[in-house]
């Protein structure tokens, strides 16, 4: 069955009970991202970037970003640090974005996509 998936892409194995934790984090992964670059958007936006200056400024952003996460081999965290010069501007950043609890957010956020997968099954 493994070899069917992966030939629509990369295929990892999981225990029956983290089916609701998979589509948290993959299944419902892709809309996190659309959220993240509408935010980015509406932020270059209040900047004064008109809206098609905006859209592709984080679309492209986005893309090569993820190309590069690809292509490099690195984990996110290492990438970060590699394009985050202490005491610079995207340290500044990252520093207000962590001050913000993206942490307790992202697990907050999992957290009611697995309750609501459940409430789902018991239905």
């Amino acid at each position: 069955m493994r070899r069917l998936f992966e030939t629509v892409g990369q295929v990892i194995v999981v225990r029956e009970d983290q089916i609701n934790d998979v589509a948290a984090v993959s299944g419902s992964g892709p809309a996190y991202v659309f959220l993240y670059v509408e935010e980015m958007i509406a932020a270059a936006e209040r900047l004064g970037f008109e809206a098609a200056q905006a859209r592709q400024l984080v679309r492209q952003t986005v893309l090569g970003a993820a190309e590069l996460m690809e292509s490099s081999g690195e984990d996110a965290a290492q990438l970060r640090r590699n394009v985050t010069s202490p005491k610079g501007t995207t340290e500044q950043a990252i520093i207000e974005l962590q001050a913000g609890g993206w942490p307790e957010l992202f697990d907050r956020a999992l957290a009611a996509n697995v309750r609501r997968s459940r409430e789902l099954e018991a239905e």
